[in-house]
């Protein structure tokens, strides 16, 4: 399993989400309202550098590359692009809620794959990537995997949030491997201190810049309350609320989400539920971060640097920018290519 789950973006990971942009100049990022589903898509100005060249006996077909499809299904991300946006216009609030890595697609019959885990709980959107497989499949048989599909929904889900666009490397496979204690392992713990969270994305060969860039990605979709109500009713098994949660705004939070809520789901971001912009870094300069991995970005002279001259920045450019280089580095991580995996014909396709 990838980080790419990482994205509630995923959205988007992605991942990989949860993978992402075009860099675009935005006066006032915490008032942007998402792209209208007609708006044609800007050109692509940010192109990812190439991956690490394979190893010595390799071939190119085992490399991420950009418009990997270019001969065997050159309209796949125009096809992409054109389903989300009818997919946007049915169910805005979707944008943020796809996950982006291809394992949580696969289903259990006893409830034990990755999208059964806790942390996966939020993700939606699992008939929306079905949909944009069976476009593709129509189009391409057997041509496009599913892990490819979510890089491409993520990218166009950010997009058409009011993000920026950005030349996406795929060339995936899919695997057939998903377990929910993937998910509690691998993904980044909600209550991660800032040592925790480095340790874990170092492991993935991601940089703390690379930590704080997508922490971003909760500018925009929801959570449980159970990710975060130790925070609230527990903190440090004291049964106290974290003294490093705004206080005004705890009390807002508990009105929300009850003691044992595992079903309420609140916006990651105070006021912003759909748009993706700077709001998040501002957010956790003003300590209503909702996760303790939030809050732990104060904690490191990098992640506060970073976080400070974001919340208070006059553009979104540079964030995006960033954003898409990160998404481009996570999307390279424990993927499959060349000749390893397969091709699913059904995104959610069971593995038991």
């Amino acid at each position: 399993m990838a980080l790419s789950s990482l994205l509630p973006i995923l959205f988007l990971a992605c991942t990989s989400i949860l993978g992402t942009f075009v860099v675009s100049d935005k006066p006032d990022p915490g008032k942007d309202q998402p792209h209208k589903g007609d708006s044609p898509p800007p050109p692509l100005i940010y192109s990812p550098p190439p991956p690490p060249p394979p190893q010595q006996g390799g071939k190119s077909s085992t490399r991420l590359l950009v418009h990997f499809y270019s001969t065997t299904c050159p309209n796949a991300e125009d096809l992409v692009m054109a389903e989300m946006k009818s997919i946007q216009a049915e169910d805005p609030t979707l944008m943020p809620a796809l996950g982006c890595d291809a394992s949580v697609l696969l289903v259990s019959k006893n409830g034990t794959a990755e999208k059964d885990a806790t942390p996966n709980l939020s993700l939606r959107g699992f008939d929306a990537i079905e949909r944009l497989k069976k476009i593709l499949e129509k189009a391409c048989p057997g041509i496009i995997s599913c892990a490819d599909i979510l890089a491409m929904a993520a990218r166009e889900a950010v997009f058409l949030s009011n993000g920026s666009r950005y030349d996406i490397e795929t060339g995936r496979r899919d695997g057939n491997i998903s377990r929910a204690s993937e998910a509690y392992t691998n993904l980044p713990p909600a209550t991660g201190n800032i040592t925790a969270l480095i340790d874990l994305y170092a492991t993935k060969n991601l940089t703390i810049k690379d930590l704080v860039v997508l922490s971003g990605a909760h500018t925009f979709g929801v959570s449980h309350c159970s990710s975060f109500s130790n925070r609230l009713y527990n903190f440090s098994g004291s049964d106290t609320t974290d003294p490093t949660l705004n206080s005004t705004y705890a009390q807002k939070l508990k009105q929300q989400c009850v003691p044992n809520d595992t079903t309420t789901v609140t916006s990651m971001n105070p006021g912003n539920l759909l748009t993706f912009n700077l709001g998040y870094f501002q957010t956790v300069m003003n300590k209503q971060g909702l996760f303790s991995a939030d809050e732990a970005l104060l904690h490191n002279n990098i992640t506060l640097a970073y976080v400070t001259a974001q919340a208070n920045a006059t553009s979104s450019a540079q964030f995006f920018k960033d954003f898409a280089q990160s998404m481009v580095n996570m999307g390279r991580v424990d993927v499959l290519t060349g000749t390893n995996g397969t091709i699913r014909a059904v995104c959610g396709a069971y593995v038991d």
